[in-house]
């Protein structure tokens, strides 16, 4: 499998791999967090959004692993982080993180931010392996709890 990341386009033919893609990675999610991901709120129409406003990443053909990145001031925010099943362990995702720290020099951004869920700990372990740092919880609207963890990555 080629492991250069590409960028997808608004109408891209491999957006609707990236939709499947996120909706199998992210259906273990449903028994354990709350409230729902914003991932059952993805279609092909935002994909294209994402894909024109901001940017979506993929390895493999078909997709194997994808990350979509959004420029904000001072920052790069990482979300929708996917790696196929059978993709996994090989690097996927961090090959993927190296390229959200590239873009953000690129973008003269000094960090890269992305938020986990509070009940997801196996993603805390591995961002944090990943250099990431937590720096922030919030609550969704409509909770008087954190529900999400603040990660960055300085540069």
């Amino acid at each position: 499998m080629d492991l250069t990341p590409y960028r997808l386009g608004p109408g891209d033919p491999a957006l609707p791999a990236v939709l499947t893609l996120i909706q199998s990675s992210f259906a273990f999610m449903d028994e354990r967090i709350d409230p729902p991901s914003s991932m059952h709120k993805l279609t092909l129409g935002s994909l294209s959004e994402q894909a024109e406003t901001g940017e979506i990443w993929g390895i493999g053909h078909p997709v194997q692993a994808c990350v979509f990145l959004t420029p904000k001031p001072g920052s790069v925010y990482l979300g929708k982080l996917a790696v196929a099943p059978n993709a996994r362990r090989q690097g996927l995702a961090r090959r993927l993180i190296d390229l959200a720290a590239t873009r953000a020099a690129d973008l003269r951004c000094s960090f890269v931010e992305l938020q986990t869920r509070i009940e997801l700990v196996e993603n805390h372990a591995t961002f944090e392996a990943l250099g990431f740092r937590e720096v922030g919880r919030t609550a969704h609207p409509g909770y008087d709890h954190p529900t999400s963890i603040t990660y960055r990555l300085n540069l």
